[in-house]
């Protein structure tokens, strides 16, 4: 939100809360859902791709990778976009620009420069709509950047540097516990079976001993 453009109304506040309680949680797993696909083309194939054909080491085709896509990400969403607005917006230059660029991508959004406000700025709707399919273009783009360089092998090492770690003790309980649970339920499952196989099996009279004594004395 840049803030140029705020709710007066009691009622326009309580309708713009309902709106980012509900929207926001949608945003994140739009963007979510569409990262997730294109990171598969965009990053998974290619490295996997020069890993087998080519024989490199999937880590170095990896790093390449990343650095490649982060020049490719900068010039197409911070320098190009950045040269345009100078040029269309009259009271900008190239740092204001791509300040506004990267104020704006990396969800700031100070408000402190906002395209499109000039009266004079000829077909203002459009360049309102261009500017906002950029903006989520942009954001995707950033997290696709982002997503790739959290899956190198470096990083993912130095991450694991925060993680808590889990005592081995602990870790034993717990196999113990679950060993004693499935030793356990096992033997109750055994037992269980044989209660069946008694209930099923026919009633057969059983003669004394004595009885058949005096069966062959006679």
């Amino acid at each position: 939100g840049y803030g140029h453009t705020v709710p007066l109304s009691d009622g326009g506040k309580a309708f713009c809360i309902i709106y980012s309680v509900i929207g926001i949680p949608f945003t994140l797993l739009f963007l979510t859902a569409v990262v997730q696909r294109i990171i598969v083309y965009v990053t998974r194939r290619p490295v996997l791709y020069f890993h087998i054909r080519w024989g490199f080491s999937k880590q170095v085709v990896a790093i390449i990778h990343a650095m490649v896509l982060g020049f490719i990400t900068v010039s197409c969403f911070f320098l190009i976009p950045a040269a345009i607005f100078s040029v269309l917006e009259d009271d900008w230059n190239f740092l204001e620009s791509f300040y506004f660029c990267f104020i704006s991508l990396s969800t700031i959004g100070l408000g402190d420069y906002v395209p499109g406000e000039g009266y004079n700025q000829k077909f203002r709707e459009l360049y309102k709509i261009g500017i906002t399919c950029y903006l989520l273009m942009g954001l995707i783009a950033m997290l696709v950047v982002l997503e790739t360089f959290c899956e190198l092998h470096e990083l993912k090492k130095f991450r694991k540097l925060f993680y808590v770690k889990k005592d081995k003790e602990e870790d034993q309980v717990h196999i113990m516990e679950h060993d004693q649970l499935s030793f356990s339920s096992i033997s109750d499952q055994a037992a269980s079976l044989k209660d069946d196989q008694k209930a099923n099996e026919p009633f057969v009279n059983s003669q004394s001993p004595t009885s058949n004594d005096s069966s062959l004395n006679n």
